[in-house]
């Protein structure tokens, strides 16, 4: 493999029913899309129906630096659930639940006291008028796939809405959905 002459670190924000990769079936939105650098590639995935921080680059030995399991870099993100958990729940979701058959590391888990800032989704999430919602910011050093999803599905707290706030070091910031930003190696780690 040739290495790139220019090594390239994209930071986007990847917007809701956007999958994480330049080529889908047809009627499925792709990264292909957005006016992103030639040549670039997602470091890790978000799932179609996530939102958020999605690091790109062409510099294949960071990208599998970065989300190679044994390094355990941490990633933050923004959690809208069914319903309010009380501080058992959130006991169980910090020390690891088991989500098929397989049992999570312990993680941050914090409730926070009002709706972050975001954009809004398009379409919005479904509202339920008798079913109150909280907001909490989970931050992993583990990604198994749709892993924040299952595990407060696993604690009686289906997700409405999940937005990756950070990667390592490197923050969403002022980033609007399909909108992106050159970004450095020591800005992620």
């Amino acid at each position: 493999m040739v290495k790139p002459s220019v090594l390239l670190y994209v930071a986007l924000y990847k917007p809701y029913d956007v999958l994480s990769q330049f080529t889908g079936e047809v009627g499925q939105r792709t990264l292909g899309e957005i006016d992103l650098p030639q040549g670039v590639y997602a470091a890790g995935r978000l799932d179609k129906d996530s939102e958020g921080l999605l690091l790109l680059s062409n510099d294949g030995p960071f990208i599998d630096r970065l989300i190679h399991p044994k390094n355990g870099h941490p990633r933050s993100y923004l959690v809208q659930v069914e319903r309010v958990p009380d501080d058992d729940t959130l006991d169980q979701l910090r020390k690891g639940v088991t989500i098929k058959g397989y049992r999570t590391k312990p993680c941050k888990v914090e409730l926070l006291k009002s709706e972050p800032e975001l954009p809004p989704r398009t379409p919005p999430i479904r509202e339920r008028k008798n079913i109150p919602t909280a907001w909490l910011r989970i931050s992993l050093t583990e990604g198994k796939n749709r892993q924040v999803r299952r595990m407060t599905a696993a604690v009686g707290f289906p997700t409405l809405r999940l937005v990756r706030e950070s990667i390592g070091k490197l923050t969403l910031g002022n980033l609007l959905p399909g909108e992106w930003k050159m970004v450095s190696t020591d800005d992620i780690l």
